[in-house]
């Protein structure tokens, strides 16, 4: 049983194990990265702290761990803005930037750390539909069971609540599962990349 509640600032540490042990398309990543943080400073933290209202967390009651969480924002580009203010530089500090490696010869830590440096941005053809982003990952221990769909019900209502025209979320190219989730859930299919998806789902019809 598993009890669906807003985020918190003590369950920091638990999104952030939740990011690594899913952070290979929805694999176990703890073994990719020497540094068990990096990943959860870019896909995790930035949520917690500056979009705690649309932070949601799946608790095992057995256990009290938190085994799942969705995040997202209402405007991406806003959001985006408030982290090269706030959230990258102090983390710049601590990561140098490996602009100086080769691309193709870079440690997934490094490659992380090139994102801090240099943050991707939200095509704007994305967000004049689908202003919103989120991002979800469950353990296999809460998969199964509708605990994804509750949690992606529940973000979606509360961007819904805030105005968001429309959501998109990136998902990688070989996990063929998550995108099975997301078309279920009415998602489409807006742009492909090498190695990457990008879906889009309509909250509100446009003024």
């Amino acid at each position: 049983m598993f009890t669906l509640r807003p985020a918190r600032e003590t369950d920091r540490a638990a999104l952030y194990r939740i990011c690594l042990e899913t952070g290979a398309s929805g694999q176990d990543a703890t073994h990719l990265y020497t540094d068990p943080l990096i990943l959860g400073h870019v896909y995790a933290g930035p949520y917690l702290t500056h979009a705690p209202g649309f932070a949601f967390v799946l608790e095992d009651q057995g256990s009290g761990e938190v085994t799942g969480y969705v995040l997202g924002v209402p405007d991406t580009a806003a959001f985006e803005a408030t982290l090269d203010r706030e959230w990258w530089p102090p983390l710049r500090e601590l990561y140098p930037d490996p602009a100086g490696v080769p691309r193709a010869d870079r440690t997934p830590d490094e490659r992380i750390a090139h994102l801090i440096h240099w943050p991707p941005r939200a095509p704007q053809a994305v967000l004049t539909g689908y202003p919103a982003h989120l991002h979800i990952d469950l353990l296999p221990a809460a998969q199964g069971g509708g605990q994804g769909r509750a949690l992606m019900t529940t973000l979606l209502d509360a961007l819904r609540g805030a105005g968001a025209r429309g959501v998109h979320l990136g998902v990688g190219e070989s996990n063929t599962r998550a995108q099975g989730f997301y078309q279920h859930l009415g998602f489409r299919e807006l742009s492909r990349a090498p190695g990457a998806v990008t879906y889009g789902l309509t909250l509100t019809a446009p003024s």
